[in-house]
């Protein structure tokens, strides 16, 4: 997602509108901005009397936090040949969370880990 825009740009939005410069399609035009930045930002100016851009909304929440890393560490040190699936699946039995394969994969890398098949059995 691209940043907010300058705060400055607002301002200058703003004054332009509020001086009658333009209509709202020709301000977006002017300041290269789409029309529906226009309406939301006079909405926003409307509801709030600033220009400032709202605060960030976060994110999505990491299912494995720094509390889950010590489990994912002993699970690959147990059996260091396990694939991923099996320690997905391992790991939901320890701690009732279900967690994908490329959600593992990512974890054991931060770990700085190794997970390889041992192919000394065949």
């Amino acid at each position: 997602m691209p940043a907010a825009l300058s705060v400055d740009l607002r301002q200058r939005i703003m004054a332009a509108y509020e001086a009658k410069e333009g209509s709202q399609r020709q301000l977006a035009e002017r300041f290269k901005v789409s029309l529906s930045f226009i309406r939301d930002l006079r909405r926003h100016h409307r509801e709030t009397g600033t220009v400032q851009p709202k605060p960030h909304g976060g994110g999505a929440v990491a299912k494995l936090g720094k509390e889950q890393l010590p489990i994912v560490e002993a699970l690959v040190t147990a059996q260091p040949d396990a694939l991923l699936e099996e320690l997905c699946e391992r790991f939901a039995r320890a701690t009732g969370v279900e967690v994908s394969v490329s959600t593992m994969q990512r974890t054991v890398c931060k770990l700085k880990l190794s997970v390889k098949k041992n192919t000394d059995c065949l």
